[in-house]
């Protein structure tokens, strides 16, 4: 009778905590201004603002009313955000620029532009080493900012095309490397390459989170799997399914789950059982087109850029692969949350 109850009790709490993350949904949205394409959003919790890459500018949304109070302007492809709130500073990646950015975290004035490589794309603010961390697509290699002068301190050549980063803020610093289906361990103040690991049989990945206190590093790949990855020795632990067309990763301390953004429509969450165990609580429908996403490791809301989209223009050698084109007036924030 003992082992019948235990087993009861193992069911239902299996069962509950499921429930639990079956009830992540859309919540809010907020509606933007401008038909552009979009990339990377970013949460600065401190500050309670959501940045949002909206093409050519930046949006700010204040989170309390979840409407927009301010754009940065003035950029020609931009790609991620990332802040520096000890130093009052943010930083923007503007790819069709081959420019990092500079504004005031206050006023969101545009302070400084300084020169990366080429098509910058994530970009990362490490407080270990008070330096900002742009990751350029076409040339294959990071340019390292001082994030208080914005002097460039130097370039790590990568072996692939880099991807989204992230910092353990100890004195590492980790990139995807899209197109060898790999991990980069790079020394952030010594401004070399540590390690590179295999990220098989996870192929070409694209959004990176961590979990600092398990040393547990995130990456969704394009053939729906998340691989969960040892920050210290690179093992790969093991890989769960998620949903297609993933480009963003997050992880939520406070939770212990782990989230994949798939552009097929769903958002994908992951509990932490244990540093080597993860189940698949979840696929929460939130709309085809949300592919990125920022986390708000205090509210532990999730937020996704997403659109209307039409067709896609026809296939030109120049361009074989086009993307469909947006609704007018389409372009918004959603909001998901467990609340």
């Amino acid at each position: 009778m003992r082992s019948l109850l235990l087993i009861t009790g193992l069911l239902l709490l299996g069962f509950s905590t499921g429930a639990s993350a079956q009830q992540y949904k859309i919540s809010g949205r907020v509606p933007l201004e401008g038909d552009s394409g979009w990339d990377y959003l970013f949460v600065d919790s401190v500050n309670g603002q959501l940045y949002v890459s909206h093409g050519t500018e930046v949006v700010v949304v204040d989170l309390a009313s979840q409407s927009p109070i301010a754009t940065i302007t003035g950029m020609k492809r931009i790609h991620g955000i990332a802040v520096a709130t000890d130093l009052n500073r943010g930083y923007i990646s503007d790819g069709g620029d081959d420019v990092v950015v500079i504004f005031d975290l206050k006023s969101h004035a545009v302070l400084q532009k300084v020169a990366t490589g080429k098509n910058p794309d994530g970009i990362l603010y490490d407080a270990y080493s008070k330096r900002v961390f742009a990751f350029n697509g076409r040339s294959n290699d990071v340019t390292a900012i001082d994030a208080a002068s914005g002097k460039v301190a130097g370039t790590v050549a990568l072996d692939g095309k880099p991807e989204f980063p992230v910092s353990d803020g100890k004195g590492n610093v980790y990139a995807n490397i899209e197109d060898k289906s790999e991990i980069v361990q790079l020394d952030p103040q010594a401004l070399k390459v540590k390690k590179t690991w295999s990220l098989s049989p996870c192929e070409e990945p694209s959004g990176l989170a961590i979990d600092v206190e398990s040393r547990r590093l995130f990456s969704v790949c394009s053939n729906k799997k998340m691989a969960i990855v040892n920050a210290d020795s690179g093992q790969l632990i093991t890989t769960v399914a998620i949903g297609d067309g993933p480009d963003a990763a997050a992880y939520d301390p406070g939770s212990k789950l782990a989230f994949s953004s798939n552009g097929e429509g769903t958002l994908t969450v992951v509990r932490q059982d244990s540093p080597d165990k993860y189940t698949v609580l979840a696929n929460v429908p939130t709309e085809k087109s949300a592919r990125t996403m920022a986390l708000d490791t205090k509210t532990h809301k999730i937020y996704l850029s997403a659109a209307q989209l039409g067709a896609a223009p026809e296939a030109t050698a120049d361009n074989p692969h086009p993307r469909p084109k947006i609704v007018p007036g389409s372009f918004h924030v959603l909001v998901v949350s467990s609340d």
